[in-house]
C-alpha cells in the first residue's frame, strides 16, 4: 500500500508543474500548440526516417489546421539552422573544453552529433516555428 501511495505522490504531472499552457510544453512534447493535447506527428518515433516529418492535417482534439498555407514549414529551415548551430556549439564545448579532444576529433564529434540528432532537430524546428504563429487556448483543452 505504501509503495502505491508513494508512486501516486511522486508521479510527474505536467499540469501540476505549470508546464501545460506554455510554448515550451508544446515544443518539447510535439503536441498541438492550441490545445496541448492532440499529437502533431503521426508517429512518436522521430527516427523512423520515412515518417519523421509526417504530420496530421489537423489536430485530432481541437481540429486546428497545422499547415496554415502552402509551404508554411519552409520557414522552419531558418529555425533548424539556429538549432543546428546551438547543437554544434554545445558539442564543441563538451568535446574540446571538457573532454580535451584535439580539433580534428572535435570536428568528428560535432559532425556525429549533428547527424545523430538530425530527426530531433527537424521536429524541434517545426515545433518552434508553428508555436510562433499559434497561441494556447485554455477553452480548447
Amino acid at each position: 500500500m505504501l509503495k502505491f501511495v508513494l508512486q501516486k505522490k511522486c508521479k510527474f504531472n505536467h499540469k501540476s508543474m505549470g508546464l501545460k499552457g506554455s510554448k515550451m510544453y508544446s515544443i518539447f512534447t510535439g503536441t498541438c500548440p492550441v490545445c496541448h493535447t492532440g499529437e502533431m506527428y503521426k508517429t512518436h518515433n522521430a527516427y523512423k526516417f520515412s515518417e519523421t516529418l509526417e504530420m496530421h492535417e489537423r489536430c485530432l482534439h481541437c481540429n486546428t489546421k497545422f499547415k496554415i498555407e502552402p509551404s508554411f514549414f519552409y520557414g522552419a529551415m531558418y529555425v533548424s539552422y539556429a538549432v543546428g548551430v546551438a547543437v554544434a556549439v554545445a558539442a564543441f564545448i563538451i568535446a574540446y573544453f571538457f573532454i580535451g579532444l584535439n580539433r580534428l576529433h572535435t570536428f568528428f564529434v560535432i559532425t556525429g552529433a549533428l547527424v545523430a540528432l538530425l530527426p530531433f532537430i527537424l521536429r524541434i524546428s517545426r515545433n518552434i516555428w508553428i508555436n510562433m504563429f499559434f497561441k494556447f487556448d485554455e477553452g480548447k483543452v
